[in-house]
């Protein structure tokens, strides 16, 4: 048997309701971020036609290799988020255990919500739908200062 029309309707119709909650949510944090700028960082879009393309910069954290530095980065959020967490890839080369050499960063909190099926993570340090912009880009200046060794991306550079 197949889906009603009234399913798919229905189905149809709570997903744009999300799609439109999602929109209303990232347009709030960038208005916040552009208000209020946290140190470390900058965020903005990538085109002000579509709020799920973040371009972010990132001051290299003191004290760290990364000192002085300005890395750039896209966040790409999901239709659905804040209820799946975005992905985070840096644009600049980026020589860290806990990004990938294609870009990419491995952090607790970009990994969906629930159990990690490997057990290596509690789900608390998982994706939750409370985190925002600003707490995945203060994770990450702080994987930049103190990166997980016992979970490698880049086995190389640690």
């Amino acid at each position: 048997r197949g889906f009603s029309f009234s399913f798919l309707h229905k189905h149809k119709s709570i997903f744009a309701h999300m799609t439109t909650q999602s929109t209303l949510l990232l347009r709030k944090q960038l208005k916040e971020l552009t208000k209020h700028p946290v140190e470390g960082f900058s965020a903005g879009l990538v085109d002000d036609e579509n709020v799920y393309e973040w371009e972010i910069m990132i001051l290299g954290p003191p004290e760290t290799l990364y000192e002085g530095g300005f890395f750039k980065a896209n966040m790409t959020f999901p239709k659905d988020y804040p209820l799946m967490p975005p992905s985070l890839r840096f644009v600049t080369e980026m020589w860290h255990p806990n990004v990938y050499p294609s870009g990419d960063v491995c952090i607790s909190i970009l990994h969906p919500p629930g159990e990690d099926r490997f057990g290596y993570e509690d789900a608390g340090e998982r994706w939750m739908p409370v985190h925002t912009v600003e707490t995945i880009l203060l994770s990450v200046i702080s994987m930049l200062s103190s990166p997980n060794d016992e979970s490698p991306a880049n086995i190389e550079a640690a």
